[in-house]
């Protein structure tokens, strides 16, 4: 499949872009930090005795410093929600960037557990030559209370790496998927990560030279003759300048930590109680549905609150005791007691960006219809206010059962779209590829569906081809939700060069 470039550029370039640019500041932080450690004349001395271990310390430090900085920025979920729903971010490329604030969240938290693995190895080599060069001529730069004694490292960096490997191993899929509560709380060890992160280098092991000036690396002291010059070559060294007019004096780097991470932190923990005062006051619950497929639909309502219920898992039990019960829609004043609902959000996502495209494509498989949901509600409440003129709406399913979740509200949109003489505007498309005891939509009032129902999977490339001779030299917006499978497949296509011009923009919705 041949690669546009135009495609490429519009959906991979502004990733690719922040990408060089975080490993460029890294890159250059690293360097930058080597290089003073290895040739700064302030730390000749603490140089000589720990060599290249201690360039390697520091400037891994200083890339977890910049990488601990940054990891929290994405995850400001409120924040980043305002900068896209008031378009304030007005570029559209710079909204869609937002999208991918997890992938850059997960690349800054994999470049802290590498530069962490890089960091604590060049300290244990430290720790050694620290005990193999203990130094006489300046005791003030040792560790080691006398040659040959090792002392390990500090309880706060065994702390950080407990807690940093408790994160990241929490944070793998599978545990994600089976114990998603495991991920949750042990995430929430980041304030007391942060904590000893910023005391960490309080008490000052390594230490530089305050007065390089006075004291010139490597001159000679009072009564001290260099043995690999003679006498008359010393005295003219001496003579030079090249004695010490005083003793070499140490103290221990000011920490810096705090400086580069004070201020996300301050932000993150700013936005976290936002969070927490904004869903303080429990929903109410009006109505549990059990559909088809072991999927429920929570109906509730909450001051100032229009996003719409996910999935759940064991929360299942507690509103619907009776598995035999296939919905429970009771008036306000005969409500059972329902478990206490405390929902955090609403939060931005890519499918904002379906109205911002004059033609959208949005593909949908199985329960990933439902981000989905509140575009169909918006159409129906009314959409000749959007940029929006037409939209391809694809979903695919395993089981016929499942398009029954959102049939009345597909059958609703299509009546209108038919009265207001714009039947046009949606492409619906209904694939189910599960072809065992197949049964027809059979019901009356959901014929519509029936006529757009398919059998099998979708042909791609075909409905890319489609759309791309009917919108020739336009920019489609793809919008995905579902299996990894179909997302590479779109993903692909969108980049590919067969479409006479037109430009597919990929989207990616995940609920995770």
């Amino acid at each position: 499949m041949a690669l546009s470039v135009r495609s490429w550029v519009a959906n991979e370039g502004g990733k690719h872009l922040v990408l060089v640019l975080w490993l460029g500041a890294n890159t250059l932080l690293f360097m930058r930090t080597f290089l003073m450690y290895y040739c700064g004349q302030q730390y000749h001395y603490l140089h000589q005795m720990l060599g290249l271990g201690l360039c390697i310390s520091r400037a891994s430090a200083s890339v977890l410093n910049l990488n601990c900085s940054l990891v929290l920025l994405p995850m400001c979920r409120s924040l980043l929600t305002y900068l896209r729903g008031t378009h304030t971010v007005r570029s559209r490329k710079a909204r869609r960037l937002l999208d991918k604030s997890k992938t850059f969240h997960v690349a800054c938290g994999v470049a802290i557990c590498v530069f962490s693995v890089v960091h604590v190895s060049a300290h244990l080599v430290n720790v050694v030559n620290f005990s193999v060069r203990y130094s006489e001529e300046f005791p003030s730069l040792n560790v080691a209370r006398y040659r040959g004694e090792v002392r390990f490292p500090g309880i706060t960096g065994i702390l950080l790496v407990l807690i940093l490997f408790l994160m990241f191993t929490a944070s793998s899929y599978c545990i994600r998927v089976s114990n998603y509560e495991i991920f949750w709380y042990t995430h929430n060890l980041f304030i007391v990560f942060y904590i000893i992160l910023i005391v960490h280098v309080v008490g000052g092991a390594l230490k530089y030279q305050t007065n390089f000036e006075a004291h010139p690396p490597g001159c000679l002291r009072a009564n001290q003759t260099n043995p690999d010059k003679t006498e008359e070559e010393s005295g003219q060294a001496v003579g030079d300048g090249w004695s010490c007019r005083e003793e070499a004096r140490f103290q221990p780097n000011s920490p810096e930590t705090w400086l580069w991470v004070s201020g996300p932190l301050c932000l993150y923990c700013a936005e976290r109680l936002y969070r927490y005062i904004r869903s303080y006051s429990p929903v109410t619950i009006v109505a549990v549905v059990r559909h088809p497929c072991d999927v429920i639909e929570l109906r509730m309502l909450k001051k100032d609150f229009k996003a719409h219920p996910g999935q759940v898992k064991r929360f299942t039990e507690l509103l619907l005791p009776d598995p035999g019960a296939e919905s429970e829609i009771l008036p306000m004043v005969q409500q059972r007691r329902y478990p206490k609902l405390y929902v955090d959000g609403p939060f931005g996502s890519s499918s904002q960006e379906v109205f911002n495209y004059e033609v959208s494509l949005c593909v949908a498989g199985g329960i990933g219809v439902t981000p989905f949901a509140c575009v169909l509600h918006a159409l129906l409440d009314g959409w000749r206010h959007f940029r929006l003129r037409r939209l391809y709406f694809v979903w695919v399913c395993r089981e016929l059962q499942s398009f029954y979740w959102f049939a009345e509200l597909l059958c609703a949109l299509h009546h209108k779209l038919w009265k207001e003489n714009r039947p046009d505007y949606l492409n619906l498309q209904l694939f189910v590829s599960q072809t065992d005891g197949l049964q027809n939509i059979s019901e009356e009032r959901y014929r519509p569906l029936s006529s757009r129902l398919m059998i099998g999977r979708p042909r791609w490339k075909l409905l890319f081809e489609e759309i791309g001779r009917t919108n020739k030299h336009k920019r489609v917006g793809v919008f995905c939700c579902g299996p990894k499978g179909i997302s590479r497949t779109l993903h692909g296509l969108c980049n590919s060069d067969r479409y006479s011009g037109t430009t597919f923009e990929f989207n990616k919705e995940s609920f995770s």
